[in-house]
């Protein structure tokens, strides 16, 4: 299978509690939650939706798993009128989870991976099938860059700027080049952009 990631983040590359919730992330004191709410046109909306129906299976983060199964595990379909790919396809496809902490998951169909977490995915990936999805999930998805197990990644821009909150990408880590795939922008300001991971980038000699 091929691991793509799909993150939503601001211009400033911010991605914390971007759902539906003010609520949904406070972590160090951030008041800013739901900046992604409403977000995209028509459009947008289908490629969220297309994206989520690609997937054979998920691999999240415990903190993304865990919000994920207190509402997409919980609702019913008339609850998520436009979105109901995306409920269908969480709860009816595996989902694996990156924890060293969660033990006895209650979402149906949810497998923690622990110990070599990196050889646990990389057996994942050797299976055949179409897209081992992350979505969100921000220091997993570094944690997989940084080992070069990412395949292809989207980033889907909300023009805002917040602030405050937590980075896909801190000040200070590993470096990256990135080959861009696919670029587009919809008619409210949202652009979505498919990078495939290309090594290091170049710099100036001295």
């Amino acid at each position: 299978m091929k691991l793509t990631t799909m993150t939503q983040v601001t211009i400033g590359g911010v991605m914390q509690g971007n759902g539906h919730a003010s609520d949904e992330d406070r972590r160090n004191g951030f008041e800013r939650g739901g900046w992604a709410r409403g977000k995209g046109d028509n459009e947008t909306h289908a490629f969220i939706n297309q994206t989520y129906q690609r997937a054979d299976a998920f691999l999240l983060g415990r903190r993304t798993y865990e919000l994920f199964a207190g509402s997409w595990g919980t609702l019913e379909v008339r609850d998520v009128p436009g979105w109901e790919p995306i409920m269908r396809a969480l709860n009816t496809r595996p989902k694996y989870v990156a924890s060293t902490t969660l033990t006895d998951p209650a979402w149906s169909g949810s497998t923690v991976l622990s110990g070599d977490v990196a050889a646990a995915v990389r057996e994942l990936k050797a299976q055949s099938g179409g897209e081992l999805q992350v979505h969100g999930s921000g220091a997993l998805t570094r944690w997989l860059l940084e080992n070069d197990l990412v395949d292809e990644m989207t980033l889907i821009v909300v023009p805002v700027v917040l602030g405050q909150g937590a980075r896909l990408f801190p000040e200070a880590g590993p470096d990256l080049a990135l080959e861009l795939v696919e670029s587009r922008g919809d008619s409210k300001g949202v652009t979505i952009q498919v990078y495939r991971p290309a090594g290091r980038p170049r710099y100036a000699s001295a």
